[in-house]
């Protein structure tokens, strides 16, 4: 426990924010800039673990090598005098992205292929550092406001704890073979298997999962235990969003299922193919006139999402309370609701977006491409199709937008940046200032994330 007026780095410690299983948040102010931060700092017990301290570090070594407005900046990391490891990172104002979707049921479709696309430029960034995040969930995503984009509001990315560096790093974290590392709800199937060669399509198969929570409510999969939803990842094909939440329309489950394909070579070949498919879904709908932002309501078998720890180490769940109980948090706002529908007729370009990004993602898809009607019958594949087969199909015809969520505005909370948790047109051819810690619930054994490394 540091005492208030403690120094670490440039920085003079405030008060203590929360704590987890392996160590204590604590919120901190430069002593020449008078710039406040987050110092998450392991426990000095901890910090003599050198395997525990590599991948501390590993998340301040990822995010130094990435600029970008969507990912926590870190300004600091480093040893105390005690050696307690630390790292100081940027304070954060909003509402964490789970929250935000417990409390709304499910985002619109528009505000999903915005805030995606968003995410999308932000691992962008991270995958042009040769930075692979593997740990993608609405649990390691915040929401900020930022005037400088459409809506207001911006989602941060966090927790790179377990991300996989470029080979030339040298104290890199490494993945062997047979190590399982992530979360078992967002997992991509080369993850679930244990691959040496995981790449940034690991990443993208986790935005797919991440996009049908964000339109549903619910995860593709889910399961009690842990085998079963790797099961489900390597062999079962991904449900239908419409039987979910009827309306969505058929081309943008395309590009979920595109995103979802088993094998990394049929799914979306990087974030500039994704973004591609978003911003034309995003610009379909909006010139249909789709209203702008806003979530529908959700169906009365949704279940909202427990809310799993972070996965900054990795290893064993932590539990987080909150320092400071006598500044009350700003309630949330009242929810105003607007039932508009939207109707109108889709362009074929979103299909051509979607089925050009899977040709350049499949070399052998070769030969010339042959004009069809859009059909929505080839969506309804049957459950026994192999997966990536059925989305093969879907892929070369989509339907016209059907009657999308009425919207929904809400206020904000202040949050903070996160805890050290102990989980080691073409036709178609074929806020009071109150930052607060996440304080994770006990959440079924699925969605705590996995770390069997050695």
């Amino acid at each position: 426990m540091l005492a208030e007026g403690t120094t670490i780095g440039a920085y003079r410690v405030l008060y203590q924010l929360g704590e987890g299983g392996m160590g204590v948040v604590y919120v901190g102010e430069h002593a020449l800039l008078g710039r406040r931060a987050a110092i998450k700092v392991l426990l000095p017990a901890l910090s003599a673990n050198a395997e525990i301290l590599q991948r501390f570090f590993n998340e301040a070594r990822a995010l130094t090598q990435i600029t970008d407005p969507g990912i926590v900046q870190v300004f600091d990391f480093g040893q105390s005098a005690d050696g307690s490891a630390f790292i100081i990172m940027e304070l954060l104002e909003g509402e964490p992205f789970d929250r935000r979707l417990a409390r709304l049921g499910r985002f619109s479709v528009v505000d999903t292929l915005r805030m995606l696309t968003m995410i999308c430029r932000s691992l962008g960034a991270a995958h042009a550092k040769g930075v692979v995040h593997r740990d993608l969930k609405p649990e390691n995503l915040f929401i900020v406001g930022d005037p400088a984009v459409t809506g207001g509001e911006r989602p941060k990315i966090l927790d790179f704890g377990i991300a996989k560096l470029s080979s030339n790093e040298p104290s890199a974290l490494k993945t062997r073979t047979g190590m399982m590392m992530g979360t078992p709800v967002y997992m991509s199937p080369e993850q679930c298997r244990g691959a040496g060669d995981i790449d940034q399509r690991s990443d993208i198969y986790s935005i797919g999962c991440v996009m049908v929570t964000m339109l549903t409510g619910r995860p593709p999969f889910e399961a009690e235990a842990s085998g079963d939803l790797i099961v489900a990842h390597l062999r079962e094909p991904p449900p239908r969003i419409a039987t979910r939440v009827p309306g969505i329309p058929d081309f943008v489950e395309l590009i979920a299922l595109r995103c979802l394909a088993k094998s990394p070579a049929h799914r979306f070949a990087s974030t500039a193919d994704l973004i591609a498919a978003l911003t034309a879904a995003e610009d379909t709908l909006l010139r249909a006139g789709a209203p702008a932002t806003g979530p529908g309501p959700v169906a009365a078998s949704s279940a909202l999402l427990p809310r799993a720890p972070a996965t900054t180490l990795g290893g064993a769940t932590g539990q987080t309370v909150l320092a400071r109980p006598a500044r009350a948090r700003r309630p949330i706002g009242p929810l105003l609701v607007a039932a508009i529908a939207i109707a109108g007729a889709a362009t074929v370009s979103i299909t051509y977006v979607v089925t050009r990004a899977h040709r350049r993602a499949s070399p052998a898809a070769s030969g010339p491409l042959v004009e069809t009607p859009p059909s929505p019958a080839a969506l309804v594949a049957s459950p026994t199709f192999p997966p990536d087969a059925a989305i093969d199909a879907a892929v070369d015809a989509a339907a016209p937008p059907a009657p999308a969520a009425p919207p929904v505005a809400t206020d904000v909370v202040a949050i903070d940046a996160g805890i050290p948790d102990a989980r080691p047109a073409r036709p178609h051819r074929a806020s009071t200032r109150r930052p607060v810690e996440h304080a994770p619930p006990t959440d079924p054994a699925s969605h705590e994330p996995v770390d069997r490394g050695d």
